[in-house]
């Protein structure tokens, strides 16, 4: 019965030391604060003059290059370059033996001389026959044959002067020079192998300075190129500036120039091949490297650019968070524009002077949420120009880049994002 009494009375005891606590839990002094609102950075927006730029893909060419083959047969007796180094036109490369060459040298030689010999014997007998014919002493008959005698050796002569010159040539070449100056590949055939005429691969020269890169450019680009290029500002094909990168470097730290344009677009791939002029004097373009060709190809126009992070996604629409009255975070949707470094073109939905969350939208947790805006450094223009300027990183460090831009992050300060993208312009002729 006892035990009974305690289990009955148990769950009472349990429910009036839950309210006990939690009257204690009420008389304490201090009231709970009222939560702080989320802090995200902003960007004020404001216009900046761009100028359009397409990418594309190509591959570094050399401007010269020769498959070494020797003109004369015979067997190599010598190597006379390390394969790989860089060699000067005319530089010897390869010898072939010479000894049967000088041997036929000398036979042209020996029968020079005895062409001489017979032509100087044949116009003797000419002059005496003239003189015989004078006196009536001899028949036009022998004068005439001993004029075309002489006209015979004379043409000996000449034939025995051409085989010494074809001689001299051959044994000329069996020196194996450089026609070309630049790198010179590996030694395909090697010392004792028999190199025969105009067939045996010996190896291959290719220059290096200047190089050409090669790449495909689509019809819509092309169009805008042509459009440019109609300004007589930009007229000239060389006028038109054009940025090259490597897969190894941050957006495009060399300058070339085009330099040819092919004459009709492929039907098949709707492009049409175009070709980059670059100096290369320090060899940073081997030839067969993959190439990355900015192409300015638009004209300045005014946009409105926000950070490319502070544009999120719905499904198919594109929004960003902007702050309207009362601190609240309030989303427009946007129509966007290409990549420009990190930012990105907006061409409808906000206005100059809005102000964009840019940092810390995963905060705002509903749209018309109250957020604490903190404003954030405005990003400056980036510059443009055919030189390569300073562009100062948002991180740590400052890096180089194309025209006066800035970069992100803490490496190189400029360059390009991957695809079509716009370059800003701070009022320079030619963008990056």
């Amino acid at each position: 019965m006892l035990s009974l009494s305690l289990r009955r009375t148990s769950p009472l005891g349990a429910a009036c030391a839950l309210l006990l606590a939690l009257s204690g839990c009420h008389d304490g002094k201090g009231a709970s604060s009222a939560p702080s609102l989320p802090e995200v950075g902003v960007a004020t927006v404001a216009p900046r003059t761009i100028r359009l730029a397409d990418e594309f893909n190509g591959r570094v060419e050399a401007v010269d290059a020769v498959e070494l083959r020797p003109r004369v047969s015979g067997y190599l007796q010598r190597v006379a370059y390390k394969e790989g180094d860089l060699v000067a036109q005319g530089a010897l490369l390869f010898e072939i033996d010479p000894r049967p060459y000088r041997i036929a040298l000398d036979r042209a030689n020996a029968q020079l001389q005895r062409a001489r010999a017979a032509a100087s014997l044949a116009n003797v007998q000419l002059k005496r026959v003239q003189t015989l014919i004078d006196a009536h002493a001899t028949s036009q008959e022998e004068l005439d044959n001993a004029r075309a005698t002489a006209e015979q050796a004379r043409a000996d002569l000449q034939a025995a002067d051409a085989a010494v010159a074809d001689a001299k040539l051959n044994l000329g070449f069996t020196e194996v020079r450089a026609p070309i100056a630049g790198r010179v590949g590996r030694a395909v055939a090697t010392v004792g192998n028999l190199a025969r005429a105009d067939d045996t691969l010996l190896t291959t020269v290719v220059s290096q300075n200047p190089v050409y890169v090669y790449f495909d450019c689509d019809e819509q680009s092309y169009l805008r190129y042509n459009a440019r290029r109609a300004d007589p500002k930009h007229r000239a094909i060389g006028a038109d500036p054009v940025r090259v990168g490597l897969a190894n470097e941050t957006g495009f730290p060399h300058a070339g120039t085009v330099d040819f344009l092919d004459n009709r677009l492929d039907p098949q791939t709707g492009t049409i091949r175009a070709r980059v002029r670059l100096p290369n004097a320090d060899h940073t373009f081997t030839p067969g490297l993959y190439a990355r060709v900015q192409l300015v190809s638009g004209r300045d126009q005014d946009a409105l650019l926000v950070d490319d992070k502070a544009v999120l996604t719905d499904q198919d629409r594109k929004y960003v968070y902007v702050i309207g009255p009362g601190d609240k975070a309030l989303r427009r949707d946007v129509t966007i524009g290409r990549g420009l470094d990190g930012e990105r073109i907006i061409e409808k939905g906000i206005q100059a002077g809005d102000r964009v969350v840019v940092d810390g939208m995963q905060r705002i947790y509903y749209p018309g949420a109250q957020v604490k805006p903190k404003a954030l450094p405005v990003r400056a223009d980036a510059g443009a120009g055919n030189g390569t300027g300073n562009g100062t990183g948002t991180g740590t460090g400052t890096g180089t880049g194309t025209g006066t831009g800035t970069g992100t992050g803490s490496g190189p300060g400029s360059g390009a994002a991957n695809g079509t993208q716009a370059v800003a312009d701070a009022g320079a002729p030619a963008a990056q």
